[in-house]
């Protein structure tokens, strides 16, 4: 693989609450383009600051990326960070008053945002945009559930730019997930491969789950895809899947930004065209059909032989289907925080907690979980 057209195309995971001199062998691969961190990763706010700090040392452009979105997904509780609401609680307050509920959602996002970068984490993979069909008389996705904003596409939308502006006014990206949606299946895809037998019509029309990705096409910043196999559009995985990710996503939604593929490791991943497939042929199979970095997580922890095995792998010729792009090397480099909007800058934990913005967020925050709590 000539090294002048390497993409780094592996967003990878470490074992514990420092770097390791194998973590950072790997973290200097050429295919590695970011790390994710785990509630393992976190003991305090100044070990998580020092984790960052040293990661960036191994190499400036590393993404430093988290799953913190509020409720039950929330890496980092403790020593100072807010505990955020989950999403249906903005749903719900929709209900009530839905400009307030607006407020309340860029709130989350600037709290979310501003406290991991002050910690030196570059972006959470966040908003959640899966339709909650979960109601009275059915069962759906019981990993998505409270994750999800609302049933109704448009109250998801609203409150998703909302909780996007709050993470720009931090120098924050976004990432959009489960593309074209998690929510209308009861699988959990972390360990079964779900199956979602509607068309495509029904998926795309406009109050239905890919509807948000259409509205906010200039908006995202980055999309994450399903492991969910749509059989009346692809026998593959969407995030295996180039009829989604490029004759839909990227074709009929005009979304420009980058595609990660969600944990190579989960269930739903694991099995491509009925045959079970190595980390390595996942990854080349998402890579060549749309998406411009991959994750693997949770594999360093019993020695890595696994990260290896994908690192290497993907530079192995039998995988010639996917080649270094530098367009999709663009797109990564744009998700590191950019320089926030006028009148906010970055700012250290110190000066965070004496800022009136991030103050009058708190509030809002409180207040929000305030309603929820009286409504329960």
């Amino acid at each position: 693989m000539n090294s002048a057209t390497t993409h780094s195309s592996v967003i990878l995971d470490i074992a514990g609450l420092s770097l390791s001199a194998i973590d950072k062998k790997r973290l200097k691969h050429p295919l590695t383009g970011g790390v994710i961190l785990f509630t393992r990763n976190w003991e305090s706010r100044d070990q998580l600051a020092a984790l960052c700090s040293s990661i960036k040392a191994v190499r400036s452009d590393l993404l430093i990326c988290v799953d913190h979105e509020g409720g039950r997904v929330q890496r980092f509780k403790t020593d100072g960070f807010t505990h955020l609401p989950p999403m249906r609680d903005l749903g719900k307050f929709w209900l009530k008053d839905p400009i307030a509920a607006t407020n309340a959602a860029s709130a989350c996002g600037y709290v979310l945002g501003a406290e991991l970068r002050a910690c030196g984490v570059d972006m959470s993979f966040t908003p959640v945009l899966d339709l909650d069909w979960t109601n009275a008389n059915t069962s759906r996705s019981s990993v998505i559930g409270d994750r999800a904003f609302a049933k109704d596409a448009r109250v998801v939308t609203l409150l998703a730019k909302s909780l996007m502006h709050g993470l720009l006014l931090a120098g924050m990206a976004n990432c959009g997930k489960h593309f074209p949606g998690h929510g209308f299946v009861a699988a959990d895809s972390h360990t079964d491969i779900p199956v979602d037998k509607r068309s495509l019509t029904a998926i795309l029309k406009d109050d239905a789950d890919a509807a948000p990705y259409d509205w906010l096409s200039t908006t995202l910043t980055s999309v994450m895809p399903a492991h969910i196999i749509y059989p009346r559009v692809d026998s593959r995985p969407a995030g295996f899947s180039s009829k989604w990710l490029n004759d839909i996503l990227r074709g009929k939604l005009n979304f420009q930004g980058a595609i990660f593929s969600d944990d190579l490791s989960m269930a739903g991943a694991r099995l491509i065209d009925g045959k079970e497939v190595s980390y390595a042929e996942a990854a080349a199979v998402a890579l060549a059909a749309g998406c411009d970095m991959v994750l693997l997580c949770n594999q360093s922890v019993d020695g890595g032989e696994a990260v290896d095995a994908l690192l290497n792998g993907l530079q192995a010729t039998q995988y010639k289907a996917w080649q270094p792009s530098e367009v999709s090397e663009q797109r990564r480099l744009a998700l590191l925080p950019q320089a926030p909007c006028a009148g906010f800058r970055f700012l250290n934990w110190d000066e965070l907690m004496i800022q009136p913005h991030y103050l009058h967020c708190l509030d809002l925050i409180a207040q929000l979980s305030s309603t929820a709590a009286i409504r329960q």
